[in-house]
């Protein structure tokens, strides 16, 4: 250990003292089996690995990182690509925080909102049974007229009602089983929606609270 300080100070002297456009930088290095280097260039045996730039005084002044393998750069990438995600996942729950805040000023505001959006869905509920009705009408019409082809061919313009008929039908009946969800989802988005704002308020649930004495 004391030899290659003694070397190492010799190669620093060395520079040193010769003339200023003779003089370059000092590298140190270690190889694959941990051998360390000082030189004025970097030798061979550590391209690739991690280098330090020395000044005359024998500081470290700049730092070279060693050379990624495909695994390491691989990693370094998933690791940029997931801060990133979180980063991006932060910023849009900050976003949605406060759009929350803004739109409501207390509970009552949240479940004021649920009594509106549940009325306007139970009056498109309505005006759909009013239309599968009208349908089931039609289909019954239909079919009455229909009994009076049964041994000789039916018009086409009757097997073309009969046809669009069952389509609308069909759509209305999906049109209210997709309305019979959305009132499931009104209620969970607004419940989710309460329990945000409260967490983020710190206030209390009224409906937790209990009645006073």
């Amino acid at each position: 250990m004391f030899k290659l300080q003694i070397a190492i100070l010799a190669t620093i002297v060395a520079l040193a003292a010769a003339p200023a456009s003779a003089q370059q930088r000092l590298y140190k290095c270690k190889d694959g089996k941990g051998k360390t280097y000082y030189t004025q260039t970097p030798p061979a045996e550590c391209l690739g690995k991690e280098m330090d730039e020395l000044s005359k005084q024998g500081t470290v002044v700049k730092k070279r990182e060693a050379a990624l393998t495909p695994e390491h750069i691989a990693t370094r990438e998933a690791e940029e690509k997931r801060k990133k995600e979180e980063e991006e996942r932060a910023k849009e729950e900050k976003r949605k925080n406060q759009a929350l805040l803004n739109t409501y000023s207390s509970e009552k505001d949240i479940e004021d909102g649920r009594q509106r959006a549940l009325r306007q869905a139970a009056e498109a509920t309505k005006e759909i049974e009013k239309r599968i009705e009208e349908a089931q009408k039609r289909a019954q019409k239909l079919a009455a007229e229909k009994e009076f082809y049964v041994k000789k061919p039916m018009p086409k313009k009757l097997q073309d009602d009969i046809k669009n008929n069952e389509i609308d039908l069909k759509g209305q009946q999906d049109a209210m089983a997709a309305k019979k969800k959305e009132l499931g989802d009104i209620n969970a988005k607004y419940d989710e929606d309460k329990r945000r704002y409260l967490e983020l308020t710190g206030a209390k649930s009224k409906a937790a609270t209990p009645p006073k004495k």
